[in-house]
Parts: structure tokens; C-alpha cells; sequence
């Protein structure tokens, strides 16, 4: 699966946010899991952005939970970590993908679209509340 760092990152961060009742910022999150704040904070905008956290401004502000654990999907936070759909391999979605220019007439793309879709459905029916 092509995931990278980012969809590590904030299914972390989404774990400290789970337990806390205060907003809390990048910096408090950076710091507590040993990652860069810099990158971090880019990845909680684009949560925020997506509506799996919501954002507070000020003195006190940072970041929470936008919903219930019960109600965000991984798939939807891989998505938003990424930017993309997490794919199984490039060529799984019967894009322009394939490497060998195979599309259509490669004997192992029904498979592959068909282990991309499962692991698609699973994604979306696992929720946060079922990991963390």
C-alpha cells in the first residue's frame, strides 16, 4: 500500500486529539510524538480542511476532533494525509498507470481492481474508533 509518513503522522496525532478535551497545537502534538512540526502542522491544515479536525484560533487554540472517533474512516484520513486514494499498486484503478503501457490487455488487472476495491471497502468501513 502506498502510504507514506504523513498517513503515520496523523493517524498519531488523531490519537493524542482523541484523549484530550482542549485543543491542543502542532507544536504540543510535535513534541509529544518526536515528529517534525513543521510537517506536522501542514498535515493537521489539510485534517482541518477536510473537516476531520476543526481548527482554534488564539492563545488557546489548536486542534480537535471534528466528530467522533466512531465517525471518521481511515480511509478518509489516509486520503486526506496523502492526498490521494491509497492504492495497493500505480496500476490497480484502470488509469493510465500501468509501467508496461498495458492497459486493457494486462491478464492481471481484473485481479488487481478487484483487491484494490476490497481493500478500498475495508478501509472505509474501518473507523478510527476500531484501530485506536
Amino acid at each position: 500500500m502506498l502510504l507514506t509518513r504523513a498517513s503515520e503522522y496523523a493517524l498519531l496525532s488523531l490519537d493524542v486529539l482523541r484523549k484530550s478535551d482542549t485543543p491542543l497545537g502542532a507544536e504540543h502534538l510535535a513534541n509529544e510524538l518526536a515528529i517534525p512540526k513543521s510537517f506536522l502542522a501542514k498535515i493537521l491544515q489539510t485534517l482541518a480542511k477536510q473537516d476531520i479536525l476543526k481548527s482554534h484560533k488564539g492563545a488557546h487554540g489548536g486542534f480537535m476532533l471534528s466528530k467522533p472517533i466512531d465517525k471518521i474512516s481511515v480511509n478518509e484520513v489516509i486520503f486526506a494525509a496523502e492526498g490521494k486514494t491509497p492504492a495497493v499498486f500505480d496500476c490497480t484503478s484502470y488509469t493510465a498507470n500501468c509501467p508496461n503501457g498495458n492497459i486493457g490487455t494486462c491478464a492481471i488487472s481484473p485481479f488487481l481492481f478487484n483487491f484494490q476495491t476490497k481493500i478500498d471497502d475495508f478501509l472505509n468501513d474501518l473507523m478510527l474508533s476500531d484501530i485506536l
